[in-house]
């Protein structure tokens, strides 16, 4: 009892101090217009262990335990920010940038890495840290300079928003290459398969389930009630998602993306606040306590370089991403320079590595050193763009210069297809999209079925049966639960072999054969993407396939029973379609319980 008593009052002294010289260093640097994020890692490099004259915190793994909590609220922060509609609006100019971006930084930061000796592991994790860009930080610099509503600002944050998208699956990737020790293509595009399928499930059964659960919540009009559930929900999930091999950081992200969806967005918004604020200031004291001003300049060399490349580079990438894709070139140059720095998502990844004990220690040290120098050129960088774009246009070229007007003005010039053809191409997406969402849960529902059958007792309950026979009931049952979202799929490649045979045999070629030939290629097209999709569930579900000559009988008896129960699957399914699209157009409102 003792102990625990004398436990308890060291962890409120240490969350004494850490809130005290938080707030001290945070009323500072609101004064001088800084960004307040800097000021918590300054409070962290004053409490940390190698900043003297004496040690201010006594339990360092509580205060670890803490920065976990705020990182994971930082990333559900993150994830109500984001929603599937901002996703829809960003357009081709932040898919091209952000991916331009993104695999440039990656090779620079891993080049980087080789050529100062270190580890491959350090290496990749360099490139990943360099390749995100910070929210927090381009909010902050565009809304002191009052240029939130100007174009590059859309662009930059639509930028951003593919960024979280793309950070999500880089830090499961990272995750899954730390567990294997393997870099090979084989385990990279299993790891980003399964992360696909796991994303698309999770969203589409958290669409369907969460925001409902949450408005009827909301009716008790109990803020209190309301913010338990909602917290509820983040852990339960998050915990979920750590079951499944993933980290609590892509769960906390996915949950908040989910509930951004909700109608009472804007509530959870103001409630989860007061939290998020006060575990994201612990995550960034904590960073400045893990910083070594020793180590910062024992590798000052490769912390200029590193600044330098990460300018450069970005504006370069950024720049030219958004340039290739119709934009002038003054528009071009400030979406890239805003872009010139590292933040949040790059702590976490150098986090993640420090967790999983694969980076070195002095790796995470000059991240926040890079992040501090960019950070505090960010706001310099984007006033001095128009300049610098005045001045590369006296200096260049004169046939370059017109070159690139000439490459603008036919990227704007360019006209979108006709309004039939624009319609007739929206629809082959649509059937696509519809395609690849159905086989994702049904490769979902097999993956987790092959899971239980090995890692549960599920087999107990068919021991009854011989041993070949047990395989097969359980496989025959996991593709009856499948079977819904295989007659949707089949039912939307029917829907596109009509439409493509339609678009490609025309009457005047085909003449008499015109009908007979639409009608085949209709027909094989739905036939052979469901013998090709029964095939990849075959390789998904290699545990439990039972013997050759027993999973062609069932697939016979469930083609069977899939005629019978057709109509009830398509009206089944019909009705979760319009739940999503409900889910999907519902708009948050401001309603606030009492």
């Amino acid at each position: 009892m003792e102990n625990s008593l004398e436990h308890a009052n060291t962890f409120l002294q240490d969350l004494a101090i850490i809130m005290l010289v938080a707030g001290v260093i945070t009323v500072i640097f609101h004064r001088l217009r800084q960004p307040v994020v800097l000021g918590y890692i300054l409070a962290g490099l004053i409490l940390g262990p190698h900043t003297p004259p004496m040690v201010l915190i006594s339990d360092k793994h509580t205060v670890e335990m803490l920065a976990e909590l705020g990182m994971i609220f930082l990333l559900f922060a993150l994830g109500l920010e984001f929603n599937l509609s901002k996703l829809k609006k960003v357009g081709s100019t932040a898919i091209v940038a952000a991916s331009t971006e993104i695999l440039l930084m990656l090779w620079v930061g891993y080049e980087i890495g080789q050529a100062f000796g270190w580890s491959s592991m350090d290496s990749l994790f360099l490139g990943s840290m360099l390749a995100m860009s910070s929210s927090t930080i381009i909010i902050k610099a565009v809304g002191d300079l009052g240029m939130k509503r100007e174009k590059f600002t859309q662009l930059m944050f639509g930028i951003l928003i593919v960024e979280d998208v793309l950070a999500i699956a880089i830090m499961a990737l990272l995750s899954g290459i730390a567990l294997t020790g393997s870099m090979g293509v084989g385990n990279v595009v299993g790891t980003l398969g399964k992360l696909g399928i796991f994303l698309v499930v999770a969203l589409i059964s958290g669409l369907l389930l969460v925001p409902r659960l949450l408005s009827y919540i909301a009716r008790f009009n109990s803020k209190e009630t309301l913010l338990v559930a909602v917290l509820g929900i983040f852990f339960g999930f998050s915990l979920l998602v750590t079951k499944l091999g993933y980290s609590m950081a892509l769960g906390a992200f996915v949950i908040g993306a989910i509930m951004a969806e909700a109608r009472e967005l804007r509530l959870i918004e103001r409630l989860i606040e007061p939290l998020r604020d006060m575990f994201s200031a612990i995550f960034f004291v904590a960073i400045g306590m893990l910083v070594d001003p020793r180590v910062i300049v024992e590798y000052a060399l490769p912390i200029a370089v590193i600044t330098v490349a990460v300018v450069l580079f970005k504006v370069i990438s950024c720049a030219a991403g958004t340039f290739a894709t119709g934009h002038d070139a003054r528009t071009s140059m400030r979406t890239g320079m805003g872009l010139a720095q590292i933040g949040e998502f790059s702590f976490i990844i150098a986090s993640l590595g420090l967790s999983l004990k694969v980076t070195s220690d002095f790796l995470y040290p000059i991240a926040v050193a890079v992040s501090a120098i960019t950070t505090l050129l960010t706001p310099y960088l984007i006033k001095s763009s128009d300049g610098l774009v005045t001045t590369l246009g006296r200096v260049m070229p004169v046939r370059l210069k017109n070159d690139l007007n000439a490459y603008t003005e036919w990227m704007q010039s360019i006209k979108p297809p006709d309004e039939g053809h624009a319609i007739l191409h929206a629809m082959i997406r649509r059937i696509l999209v519809h395609v690849v969402l159905n086989f994702c849960a049904v490769a979902a529902i097999f993956l987790a079925s092959s899971w239980a059958w090995k890692h549960t007792s599920l087999s107990d309950g068919f021991a009854w049966l011989e041993s070949a026979w047990q395989i097969t009931a359980f496989w025959a049952l996991t593709l009856l639960v499948s079977l819904p979202f295989l007659v949707a799929a089949y039912r939307k490649l029917e829907a596109l072999g009509m439409l493509l045979a339609e678009m490609s045999v025309h009457p005047d070629k085909a003449g008499k054969l015109t009908a007979p030939v639409r009608k085949l290629l209709a027909t094989l097209l739905p036939v052979a993407s469901l013998v090709l999709m029964l095939l990849l569930i075959s390789i998904l579900s290699a545990r439990i396939l039972p013997p050759f000559h027993l999973m062609v009988l069932v697939i016979v008896v469930v083609v069977a029973l899939a005629s019978l129960l057709w109509n009830f699957f398509v009206r089944w399914h019909s009705r979760l379609q319009i739940a999503l699209k409900e889910t999907l157009d519902s708009q948050p409102d401001d309603h606030a319980p009492h």
